[in-house]
This record gives C-alpha cells, sequence and structure tokens, in this order.
C-alpha cells in the first residue's frame, strides 16, 4: 500500500506553522522529505515524527531566526542613519505632474525594473520627465505603455526588455544620448545576494544590481534612486548594503540611505521601504520629511468608500473574486486583523477600516479581505491603497494586474522622494549660478 504524502503547505496548515519555518525544517534536515519534479514531498511517518519535535524547533527558530538578528541590524541601523530631511508637504499639495503635464520639469529619468510604474508615476507626479524605461514582464510592459503614452512630450520607445542583455543596455545608452538623464531610479531585485570576500556572488538574481550600476556608469546622471525591502539592510550581516553603497562611491556618488513608510506620505496602507539617494555633483541628498503621524494617518475607509456599493466593473479593474457561500461566511466571521490562513499571516488579511491597510503584496494568491464587504479586494481597489490614480489602468489578466499592483512602488511615497531629489537639485543649482 503506497503511503500517503504531504507538501509543505499542507504541512504548514495542518501545523499552523508558517510556510518558511517549514521550508526551513526541510532545508536543516530536521524534516525528512523528497522530491518529484519542481515539487517537495513529505512522507506521512516522517511528519509525525518531526511534529513530535516541531514546537521546540520553532521556538529556536523564533529567538535566533533571521527574522530577530535583521530587525536588530535594521534598528541599529536607522539609528545611525545620516538622514537630512526636507518638507515636502507644501509641494504634495500643489504639483501633481501626472494630472496637469504643464508641472513637468525639465528633469529626466530612467525607471529600470519598472514593474507597472508605480515608483515612475511618482517622480512623474513630482514634476519629472519619464524618459526611459526597462521591464521583462509583458503585462507589466503593457500597463506602463497604456498610461505613460498619455503624457505630453512623452516619446520613449516602451517595450519588453531584459537589461541583462548587453543589446539592451547598449539601446537604452544609446536612446537617451540625445537627452539630459539626470535621475537614474530602480528597485533591483535582492534575493540571490551572497558574498564572497568582498565581492557580491555572481548569481542570477542579484546580477541585475550589476546591470543597473553599469547602466549608471555609463549615463553618468547627477541623481540615482534604489529602492528596496526593508531587509536588504540585514542581508549578510548589513555587508550587502556597505557593498552597495561602496560600490556607488567608487562612481563619485555620494549616497544617503534610511527606511521610509508610504503611510507618513498620505498613502493608505503601511508600507516600510529602504531607500538610497546618491548625487555625484556635491548636492546635499534629501529625504522627504513625513508629515503625517499615526493619529492624522490615510484609512482604507478613507479611500475605499467611493468603491463600498460599485457593481463590478472590469474597464477600471474592479473585478470580483468569486467565492463560495461557505468562503463567505468564513470571510464574514474572519476578525480585524486575522490572516484567513495561519500559515499565510502576511496575506489573506482582514484589515481595518478606520486604519491604514497592512502591505498589499502579490503572494500566495491571497489578497487583502475586505473589512466590511464580505470578498477579497478588487484590483482596483488594492491599487487605490498602493495610490494610483484613478485613471492609472492596468492591463493584462486579474492574475497579472494582482501581480503587478502587490510589486508596485506606492506612487505618493515615489511622489515624495521625487520632490526631494528636485528640491535638492534646485537648491544646488542657486548655489552654482
Amino acid at each position: 500500500m503506497k503511503s500517503k504524502t504531504l507538501s509543505i503547505n499542507e504541512i504548514a496548515k495542518l501545523t499552523n506553522k508558517s510556510v518558511k519555518f517549514v521550508r526551513r525544517e526541510v532545508a536543516s534536515g530536521n524534516l525528512k522529505s523528497s522530491k518529484k519534479g519542481n515539487k517537495i514531498l513529505i512522507e506521512e511517518s516522517d511528519y509525525l515524527s518531526w511534529n513530535k519535535t516541531k514546537d521546540k524547533n520553532y521556538e529556536e527558530y523564533l529567538n535566533s531566526s533571521d527574522t530577530t538578528k535583521s530587525m536588530k541590524i535594521n534598528k541599529d541601523k536607522k539609528k545611525n542613519d545620516i538622514v537630512n530631511w526636507i518638507d515636502i508637504s507644501k509641494e504634495m499639495k500643489e504639483i501633481d505632474g501626472w494630472h496637469n503635464n504643464k508641472q513637468i520639469r525639465d528633469f529626466n529619468f530612467i525607471d529600470l525594473f519598472t514593474g507597472a510604474g508605480g515608483l515612475s508615476c511618482g517622480l512623474t507626479m513630482a514634476g519629472m520627465m519619464p524618459s526611459g524605461s526597462a521591464e521583462i514582464m509583458e503585462q507589466a510592459v503593457e500597463t506602463y505603455k497604456y498610461n505613460f503614452s498619455k503624457i505630453k512630450g512623452f516619446n520613449e520607445n516602451v517595450v519588453v526588455r531584459d537589461i541583462k542583455e548587453e543589446e539592451v543596455k547598449n539601446d537604452i545608452v544609446e536612446s537617451t544620448k540625445d537627452k539630459h538623464i539626470h535621475l537614474i531610479a530602480g528597485g533591483f531585485p535582492c534575493q540571490g545576494f551572497s558574498m564572497a570576500g568582498n565581492r557580491i556572488v555572481a548569481d542570477p538574481r542579484n546580477s541585475l544590481y550589476l546591470d543597473m550600476l553599469e547602466i549608471v556608469k555609463r549615463i553618468k546622471p547627477e541623481y540615482i534612486l534604489m529602492e528596496n525591502v526593508e531587509g536588504l539592510r540585514s542581508m549578510m550581516n548589513g555587508k550587502i548594503e556597505e557593498k552597495i553603497i561602496s560600490d556607488y562611491e567608487r562612481l563619485g556618488y555620494k549616497i544617503n540611505v534610511t527606511v521610509l513608510n508610504s503611510a507618513d506620505y498620505g498613502v493608505a496602507q503601511v508600507r516600510r521601504r529602504v531607500i538610497f539617494i546618491g548625487n555625484r555633483i556635491g548636492a546635499k541628498n534629501y529625504h522627504p520629511k513625513p508629515f503625517l503621524n499615526e493619529q492624522e494617518y490615510v484609512t482604507v475607509g478613507d479611500v475605499l468608500q467611493k468603491y463600498l456599493n460599485m457593481p463590478e466593473e472590469k474597464s477600471i479593474n474592479h473585478i470580483f473574486t468569486k467565492s463560495s457561500q461557505k468562503m463567505q461566511e468564513k470571510l464574514k466571521l474572519l476578525p480585524v486583523g486575522s490572516s484567513l490562513y495561519g500559515n499565510y499571516s502576511d496575506a489573506w488579511k482582514k484589515v481595518d477600516w478606520n486604519k491604514p491597510s497592512c502591505t498589499v503584496k502579490e503572494n500566495h494568491g491571497g489578497v487583502n479581505v475586505h473589512p466590511i464587504n464580505n470578498r477579497v479586494m478588487t484590483p482596483r481597489e488594492l491599487a487605490t491603497l498602493q495610490s494610483f490614480p484613478d485613471d492609472f489602468i492596468f492591463q493584462g489578466s486579474k492574475k497579472w494586474q494582482l501581480v503587478q499592483i502587490g510589486n508596485a512602488v506606492p506612487c505618493l511615497l515615489g511622489k515624495a522622494i521625487g520632490l526631494a531629489i528636485l528640491k535638492s537639485y534646485d537648491k544646488w543649482r542657486k548655489e552654482n549660478e
């Protein structure tokens, strides 16, 4: 008789532990497994044997895991950050280059790893002109092309391209040689970073960082902007961050770095990102000063009230997820702040109507649960939590819309950063006239 096998997800659900923990138990050998194709399978007998010791392993995982260590490193780093804050609250209200193209200035930027264009949209809102992009996801490129082609004066050739390819790098450099590129921005993937000595090991996933570095080296913009997950700060005990800063310093860029929370800038979502800002012209790097405190935060209800009783409207990405009556009852009974599935603590979570949302993510197919209607949120609602303009329309199927939205930088966070960079540039120009 063939023995029963279980998947990692099934074990996580059975034990009410995170998928990450179960994967680590498999990787360490504590939980025996076998591989069939791309699937990791665990014999029921091995699961039952491991189940007797899992709680002790879990306690050790919590006490000595990278998560605990990372939190300490991140906290220490933020405390020691040298940050030049600048007030951008007035400009946040008065400037919107996205809807008023007359407010777009002679300040051109290239956005690498563009995605759907959340950061690009924010920088355009601040008054910058998008002049180049690179993105490998076809659906995201279609979204970018659809929305940014409406900007007056926009003449970029938006195509699917992989910056790992030398001809793509050459094309980006050649296609912008007749423009003055003031800024290169990008949020490179960081999952593959590892180090040997003082060298970042050539992993296919982290080579994208080096590709961005090469493009900056060849174009030499006045400013660079990099954004990433907060956890990057603790990778390799902080050595990755140090290496990034030293690599750009060798190109002549002075770098300042800290973590910003999107809710501090009018986004109805708590989303923390590490933001590197640098320049090679001797200007002072500014980060946007937070202008909202927790009592003033924009809430889920503030931005989603207009969709509360709206019927499905696919033309604006307001697409409902079909769910059974049983699922609707589960969502109805789900407490605010809790996840429908214990092993997915960062997804399928019911948000609080009167607070900013938890981070919008694209993982496990799960999305934030609506606090009033017994359903998960639509792509349009999630895009609104990411502070995308109402007229920003996502292309592709619903699945790909969710991927694009979850991976995006909140537009208003991008706008605040863009305004801070422009203030740095204006002050430098005034001092050097």
